[in-house]
This record gives C-alpha cells, structure tokens and sequence, in this order.
C-alpha cells in the first residue's frame, strides 16, 4: 500500500496562471487537490474608498485600472449610473461612439483571454496571434482617445470628443480583416483533440449552482441560461442592433471556451450594424462643468466581458458621492472556485482557473 503525506502549495501570488498578483493555497494528496483556498488583496487600491474625495469626473480614471483589459466598460458603468441619478440626455451621435468602444474592447479583451489561457495549457502559437490582433484595436484606440490601456474616454453626458476623421474607416478595416483571422482561430485550435481532452468535462457545474453562487456573464451562460443585459436589460443603443447570445449547455470549461469565441463573432456583428447606422450631430450633453448630483440613490449595471458590472451610487447633492461601490464581476465568479478545485489535479487547477477569466485589479478593486 502507497502512503502519502498531505503537501500544502502555494500557487501564486506570482505566477503566471494566475494572471496577476493572486494567490491559491492548495492542499494536495498526491497529486489530487484536497483543498483550495483563494488569498486576495495583494491589488487592494481602495478605489470606492478613494472616490469620495473625488467629483465625479475625477473617478473615471480609477475606474479605467479596475479591470485593465476592459476599461472602456468600466468607464461605461460609472457615467450611466451617474447620469441616471442626474437625468441627463446623451445625444445619440455619442452613444454610439460608447458602444463602438465597448464592443471593440470586448474583442480585446477575449483576445487576451484566449491568447493567454492557451499559453497556460502549453500553446505558444494563439498567444502571438491573439496579441497581433489587439494590438491593432489599441491602435484604434490610441487614435481615439490617446491612450493605449486606461483610456478616460467616457464623459457623464457623452464622450471626452468626437472620433478623428477617418477613424470609422478604419474600424470597418479591421472588422473585415477581423473577420478572417477568427476563421483561422477556429481552423487553428477549436476543434484540436488536446484541448477538448482538457476542457470538455473539466470545471462542471449546473445551472442551479451558477444562480447560488452569483455567476454572470460567460461563467453563468456556459450552462445554458440565456441571460445578456445587452438583450435582457438593454441600455445605450443596444436594442437597435441585431446579435445571437451564445450559451452551452455542460457548464464546463469546453462551454466557457466556446462562448467567448462566438461573442467575438457577435461583438463583429454588433459593429458593423453601429457603423453602418453612425450618426451626425454632437458627442456630449448639456451638463455643467462642476456636476452636482441630485440628492438620490442608484445602481447603474452593464455586460462587460466578465459579467455583470455594476455601480451603485449615493448623492447628498455634492460635487462628490457619499458612497460608491462596484459590483466586480471577476471578484463573484471567483465564489465557486474552490468548489471547483477539489477533486481534481493541478494541471486542472490552470485549466479551470484560466476558464474562470478574473482580471485581479477587478477582484481587489
């Protein structure tokens, strides 16, 4: 008979499945994992705490190093919360502008996510392609807003300023040649029998679970619950634009893969329909230039590419909030991930911790 002594490991906080300073403490028997104990906080920036001392404008920059890889969504929550509490009207021309941002942020943002959960199960190649790719949105980004990461785009009552000229063109430019390379993605990796060895049955977990444990976005569609905020509580322009939501049916890693590629198909679509119907006319509202919110409360929420993100928002009528909090999806979806964890190997504990796709300056905020 084979004797074996518990071992406790620390995965993290740097390391590089964690995709960011996180940390797992780990109890294996053998191989097989006993116990799993997510640590955070190594990120804690103290970004809620740190916005009631800022006006409202002032905060958005914060919101840009939340989730890094998304900022543009970020922006997105706070100004709409806002702007719900002060009842501002966005001229339409701006909207637009919003979701043309947020959609090619969420392509990115899946690049990044699949580039590098490749790499961490071995595959160097979609790394390089993935990264190719986004580098030609932050470009565009670049050109829009004059930041490549954390962008401060976004204005209560619009958008800092109007897209350059030409840059519309070149959106469409990209989307075509887009268009082609998620093909070769799929011809590349989709259907290889390595990864579908190591994802399909791995991370399992039902619908009524995901509802118990707070799941959104792709971690709570991977078992077949059709729940989008674009579709089922549209904001902005949404309803005008015509898109499938992807969902599984397995609720396991193969399902989470699955779905964030068929949303950068979606996000294609939603795109070429905002560019196609792009208006005229002015890109921010009539809002004063030190904004005082009406006395109130509000929770303001939005799709980002990990979930529900939302902001709630408190007003006692000052140029600042009384109280600000984020609803951080990367820090929810991480609930069930102990759960998750035991039983399985380590070589799993990447595979499902990558399918989680946390981003941990949202974690921590």
């Amino acid at each position: 008979m084979i004797r074996t002594e518990e071992l406790l490991l620390n995965v993290g906080p740097q390391h590089p499945a964690t995709h960011g300073v996180f940390r797992i403490i780990v109890k294996l028997d053998g191989e097989v994992i006993t116990e799993a104990t997510p640590v955070m906080g190594y990120l804690h920036r103290g970004t809620e705490k740190l916005a009631e001392d800022l006006n409202y404008t002032q905060i958005i920059p914060y919101t840009d190093r939340m989730d890094y890889v998304s900022s543009m969504t970020n922006n997105y929550a706070l100004v709409t919360t806002v702007e719900k509490l002060m009842q501002v009207e966005i001229p339409e021309r701006a909207e637009f502008l919003r979701v043309i941002a947020m959609e090619l942020q969420r392509i990115a943002s899946h690049l990044v996510w699949w580039g590098t959960y490749l790499l961490d199960m071995g595959a160097l190649t979609p790394f390089l392609f993935a990264f190719r790719d986004r580098e030609l949105i932050l470009n565009l980004f670049n050109e829009l807003c004059g930041a490549r990461m954390t962008y401060n785009y976004m204005r209560i009552g619009g958008v800092k300023w109007d897209a350059p000229p030409g840059w519309i063109e070149k959106v469409r430019d990209y989307l075509t040649y887009f268009k082609k390379q998620i093909k070769e993605y799929t011809n590349l990796i989709s259907g290889n029998e390595i990864l579908l060895a190591r994802l399909k049955g791995v991370g399992q977990y039902t619908a009524e679970e995901a509802i118990a444990y707070g799941l959104t976005g792709p971690n709570l569609r991977c078992t077949g619950i059709d729940r989008d905020l674009r579709k089922t509580n549209p904001y902005s322009v949404y309803d005008r634009f015509d898109f499938d939501v992807p969902v599984g049916k397995n609720g396991d890693c193969f399902d989470r893969y699955f779905i964030r590629v068929e949303e950068m198909r979606q996000s294609l679509r939603i795109l070429e329909q905002a560019i196609a119907q792009f208006p005229e006319g002015p890109t921010m509202g009539k809002v004063p230039k030190v904004l005082r919110v009406p006395e109130g409360e509000t929770y303001g929420v939005v799709e980002g590419p990990r979930g529900e993100l939302g902001c709630y928002v408190v007003s006692k009528g000052k140029d600042k909030p009384y109280r600000l909090k984020f609803r951080r999806p990367s820090f929810v979806n991480l609930e069930i991930l102990p759960k998750l964890l035991v039983g399985e190997t380590m070589a799993n504990l990447v595979t499902i911790l990558g399918a989680t796709d946390i981003i941990v300056g949202e974690v921590d905020c």
